[in-house]
């Protein structure tokens, strides 16, 4: 599972003045024409003294105080000039923080050039935070996988396995267990940082579950808005397999497993699935022993350790 998605996302400035309640000072099409692509935002500093070498206009530009106090002290002739300067260079979008009023000249080149203007009450840094974050979800790469994604004890576990051998069935049973749903059959995984993903499921089939023998059930119909999750972080990876007799199973836990998923490696264990083994128990005790990992304790060193001292075996 290393493959990289290399399809380009974009979302729509619709959605961005929608999520971030900003005001539209100048639109040269409607909202939902204009399409962002790059995940990346930028202050206009640099631009404003003419360094344009690593200059992307596919980001959105946000000026805050500083950028503003900038554009006022200088000439009329010279703000014209950079305003211009920048213009020219067709941003994807620029927005004033702070509610800030444009400076005198700004808005005509913006129309003269097309490109969009809004406005954001927020502090700057703040604002510029939380567009990174929501761009980061909304443009990250992306694959669907075969699965499903539960909410365990806070812990984001996804199933793999091949069909047939119990995922939907073990999903139903940690939900009446009080665990959450977040996917069922696909799951659809988000590249959000270089150390994290997050998966949810396809619009279509949110909140579903298929049971072979009964068909399609609403979980969040008949166990209630908490039973199900719309997004969760992939914290483990839990692959379903047949028993197979005389396979080497791990028994201690001391092996470290990964599977990589977009190209970041998520820990991963194997369980063998047969009649008579509860899969949603095991689960349950899998996700609170990661946890218990990430916390800083490991049972299976720690009694590998005793073991060894009871055996006289010196430790390195």
């Amino acid at each position: 599972m290393n493959e990289m998605d290399s399809e380009v996302y974009t979302v729509p400035l619709s959605a961005i003045i929608k999520e971030f309640s900003l005001e539209v000072l100048f639109l040269p099409a409607l909202p939902e024409s204009i399409l962002i692509s790059n995940k990346h935002v930028n202050r206009l500093g640099l631009p404003f003294v003419g360094f344009y070498k690593h200059f992307e206009h596919t980001r959105i530009e946000l000026i805050g105080n500083a950028e503003h106090l900038y554009l006022e002290q200088l000439s009329s002739e010279e703000r014209h000039l950079r305003l211009e300067d920048l213009m020219r260079h067709q941003p994807a979008c620029i927005i004033l923080a702070q509610g800030l009023e444009p400076v005198e000249g700004f808005l005509a080149l913006a129309e003269e050039y097309k490109v969009p203007v809004l406005r954001s009450k927020d502090i700057t840094s703040e604002f510029m935070a939380a567009l990174i974050s929501y761009l980061n979800v909304n443009l990250a790469p992306r694959l669907t996988r075969h699965g499903v994604l539960v909410d365990v004890y806070g812990e984001g576990v996804l199933l793999l396995g091949n069909s047939g051998i119990g995922k939907s069935e073990t999903a139903i049973e940690l939900v009446k267990r009080g665990h959450r749903l977040v996917a069922d059959d696909a799951v659809l995984i988000k590249r959000v940082s270089s150390k994290t993903l997050v998966g949810e499921a396809p619009e279509i089939i949110r909140h579903y579950v298929e049971l072979r023998g009964i068909g399609i059930v609403d979980i969040r119909r008949l166990f209630g808005m908490g039973a199900v999750s719309t997004t969760a972080k992939i914290d483990l990876v839990i692959n379903l397999e047949n028993w197979e007799q005389g396979k080497m199973y791990d028994r201690m836990g001391l092996d470290n497993e990964t599977t990589e998923i977009l190209g970041i490696k998520i820990p991963s264990i194997t369980i063998p699935v047969c009649p008579g083994r509860n899969l949603a128990i095991i689960l349950e005790i899998a996700a609170m022993n990661h946890r218990q990992k990430k916390m800083g304790y490991n049972t299976a060193e720690e009694f590998n350790k005793r073991l060894m001292e009871q055996m006289g075996i010196p430790q390195e």
